[in-house]
């Protein structure tokens, strides 16, 4: 993101702008929704609209997966919150997890899926796959509880 010093407010093409929250941070309050609509402007500006079919942006997205794996590859297991990463390890890993991100989203919006109510239904999908009392501190398949 880009903070906007211009005398107009605006950003320049390619540029988004900070909006601090109601606690004056200057972090964005995001949907995907939101996201999905960021995605179009900025194929639209472009003109890659023509490019963005569902196999080309779905081949974009494994390739920004293998890059996200890549960073782990050689790491062994890496504890929850990255101690020992440095700033600039943790800013790559944000990075390529965005790249993964923001083409799952444009895929799910050109393929005409609400990626955010696919998740909800998954989820609550999950839930019945792997009830509490039969799968809490295990880590076997869901034909394991049937």
């Amino acid at each position: 993101m880009v903070e906007v010093n211009k005398s107009d407010g605006q950003p320049e093409a390619g540029m988004a702008l900070i909006i601090p929250n109601s606690n004056g941070n200057k972090k964005d309050e995001v949907s995907l929704p939101d996201l999905s609509r960021r995605m179009q402007e900025f194929a639209t500006a472009r003109n890659w609209d023509q490019f963005h079919s569902p196999r080309n942006l779905l081949l974009a997205l494994v390739g920004e997966v293998g890059e996200l794996s890549e960073i782990f590859q050689w790491r062994g297991e890496v504890p929850k919150g990255l101690p020992g990463w440095s700033a600039g390890d943790k800013e790559h890993l944000g990075e390529e997890l965005s790249d993964v991100l923001l083409y799952l989203v444009r895929l799910s919006d050109i393929c005409g899926i609400d990626l955010g109510q696919a998740a909800l239904r998954k989820i609550r999908k999950n839930g019945i796959k792997y009830p509490v009392e039969k799968c809490k501190v295990s880590s076997n398949k869901y034909t394991a509880y049937q």
